[in-house]
C-alpha cells in the first residue's frame, strides 16, 4: 500500500510539472517562443547569444559587474567592453550593445570586416554610415527582398537586427586615418516590447 502510494505520489509529481511547464500565461509563453525563434537565428558575439540563456561562467561575470540603470524585469552587466542585458526570470540574453570612442578608422574597418565575416552581407545601409542586418524567422532578410517589401510600402515582420552605426563613412574607398566613434547592437524588437510597453 504504501509502495502504491509513492508511485502515485511520483506518477502526480510529474505530471504538475508537464502541467506547470506547458500551461504558462499567454504572455509568458508568447516572449519564450521568441526567445526560442530569436535564439534559432544564431546572433552570436563574444561568446553571448542572442535569446540564449546565460552560462554559469556568465552568471558571475553578471553578478560582478552589475550596471546601474536596467529596465525593470531585466539586468544589465558588462563583460570587457561588451554591455550584455538580461532577462531577470530567465536570464536569457536580450540585447548585446558595444561601443567604440575615439578609435582609429582602421579600428572601426576591422570592426565592420568581423561583423560581415559572423553574419555576410548587410540587409542594407545608409549613407555609408550605417550597416543594418534584419532577420525574420526564416534567417536573415536580403537586400532584395527588404527591397521588395519596401516597394510595395509593407511591412517587415522583423524578429532580431543587428545594427551599426558609426560618425565615420565604413563602406567604399573612403581614407580610414580619422579618429571617429562607432557603436553595434543585437537585439531583438519584439523581444524588448515586452520590456517597453508596460
Amino acid at each position: 500500500m504504501i509502495k502504491n502510494s509513492v508511485i502515485l505520489f511520483v506518477i502526480l509529481g510529474f505530471i504538475g510539472l508537464s502541467f506547470a511547464n506547458n500551461h504558462l500565461p499567454p504572455k509568458e509563453e508568447k516572449l519564450t517562443s521568441l526567445y526560442d525563434q530569436v535564439l534559432s537565428l544564431h546572433l552570436e558575439r563574444n561568446g553571448y547569444t542572442l535569446g540564449a540563456p546565460l552560462t554559469p561562467a556568465q552568471e558571475e561575470m553578471a553578478a560582478s559587474h552589475l550596471v546601474e540603470g536596467a529596465t525593470p524585469g531585466t539586468y544589465k552587466f558588462m563583460d570587457g567592453n561588451l554591455s550584455v542585458v538580461a532577462d531577470s526570470t530567465n536570464h536569457r540574453v536580450m540585447l548585446l550593445f558595444e561601443k567604440f570612442e575615439g578609435v582609429s578608422g582602421q579600428a572601426i574597418h576591422d570592426l565592420v570586416g568581423s561583423l560581415f565575416i559572423d553574419y555576410d552581407e548587410p540587409t542594407t545601409s545608409a549613407h555609408d554610415k550605417i550597416v543594418y542586418w534584419a532577420y525574420d524567422i526564416k534567417g536573415k532578410i536580403s537586400f532584395e527582398q527588404f527591397q521588395a517589401v519596401k516597394s510595395r510600402k509593407k511591412n517587415l515582420d522583423i524578429l532580431a537586427t543587428v545594427k551599426l552605426n558609426s560618425s565615420i563613412e565604413v563602406l567604399g574607398d573612403n581614407p580610414m586615418s580619422e579618429k571617429a566613434n562607432v557603436y553595434y547592437i543585437i537585439s531583438s524588437p519584439p523581444i524588448l516590447e515586452f520590456f517597453t510597453t508596460e
